[in-house]
């Protein structure tokens, strides 16, 4: 054994060369040599102030009953004590629930249940809309107006939109009643969907809907990713140069709007459409286009193949289908 050896060798040239010399720690070497210092753990002696065995199990009883059940232990100390009963203090009470594995939350609460997320299809136009309103900074610190914009979630394109001084559920009413009549929206064809604030929840919108036949859904609670196409357009719209801090006047952030969402529908490459305008996908001239693009590439490759390391170009086509959290495909054999 190592301590042996050490212990040999230590007189002679001190410990720390001894355990220097077979490589082990002081600490290691008194470990061995001197063996377990302690005992087993004696268990510890109960204070002579504890509860006894039958007041531990009253508090219990009284903190276990219908009454108490979702009381806290410092509610249930107070109330006894109004009523002129002292059982034990409230860090006791916790100790016995504690030992019983009872601390978790005692309060009455409700039991919200659990939102599951949307999951929406579009294969075409005016199948699902997304909308949502976002703040315009106005000429002064505190002042802002309301961008009510409603989105199509197959073609990106902006069928509607309003900017107006205060969020409504009466301006978002009359916007839906124009878009709808304005698109041609036929009854059970669209569903609209949309986050959780109170416009997008009220009773004048979900009635109006309800009148023209058409499908709601709403968002998880503080969920963003629920709503992304919205929260994508507003970022575009954000970022777009020429955005700015503030807007003089509602008249101006009118116009800002006017310009943007024409060049956003009828100009605007969009990266989640193949690099077509939301107006082409929106009004069926993708295809068309789509061709073209073809056409365009076959004819590039013909005049220089070697340019082509991968073979034949082909032209990114529109996809056939947009989700809103596209369920998971289970792995085969599940």
């Amino acid at each position: 054994m190592i301590a042996s050896a050490v212990s040999e060798l230590f007189p002679v040239v001190g410990i720390s060369a001894a355990c220097a010399a077979f490589d082990v720690s002081r600490a290691t070497h008194h470990r061995q040599r001197l063996g377990p210092r302690h005992g087993p753990p004696t268990p510890r002696p109960t204070p002579a102030r504890a509860l006894s065995p039958d007041e531990r199990a009253g508090a219990l009883a009284v903190l276990r009953s219908d009454r108490f059940l979702d009381t806290a232990p410092a509610e249930v100390v107070a109330t006894l004590l109004d009523e002129g009963t002292y059982l034990a203090s409230e860090r006791t009470m916790y100790r016995i629930l504690a030992s019983e594995g009872e601390t978790g939350e005692r309060r009455a609460q409700a039991r919200h249940p659990a939102h599951a997320a949307p999951e929406l299809l579009a294969t075409g136009p005016d199948e699902l809309w997304s909308w949502d309103i976002t703040d315009l900074r106005g000429p002064a610190k505190w002042t802002s107006h309301r961008l009510y914009v409603i989105m199509d979630v197959f073609s990106r394109y902006v069928p509607g939109w309003m900017v107006d001084h205060r969020e409504s559920a009466a301006l978002a009413e009359r916007l839906f009643a124009d878009t709808c009549a304005k698109q041609g929206i036929a009854r059970d064809t669209l569903t609209v969907h949309a986050d959780r604030g109170s416009s997008m929840t009220s009773k004048p919108v979900a009635l109006l809907l309800a009148d023209l036949g058409i499908a709601r859904t709403h968002s998880r609670p503080h969920v963003s990713n629920d709503d992304p196409y919205s929260e994508a357009g507003f970022k575009t719209l954000k970022y777009r140069p020429g955005f700015p801090a503030r807007f003089g006047s509602i008249e101006d952030a009118r116009a800002f709007c006017v310009d943007f969402f024409g060049w956003y529908n009828q100009q605007h490459r969009h990266g989640g459409i193949a690099m077509f305008t939301p107006a082409d996908v929106h009004h069926g001239r993708a295809a068309a286009l789509h061709e073209a693009r073809g056409l365009v590439l076959a004819d590039a490759y013909a005049a220089h193949p070697e340019r082509f390391v991968k073979g034949p170009p082909r032209a990114e086509p529109v996809p056939t289908s947009v989700w809103i959290n596209e369920p998971k495909k289970e792995a085969p054999g599940v």
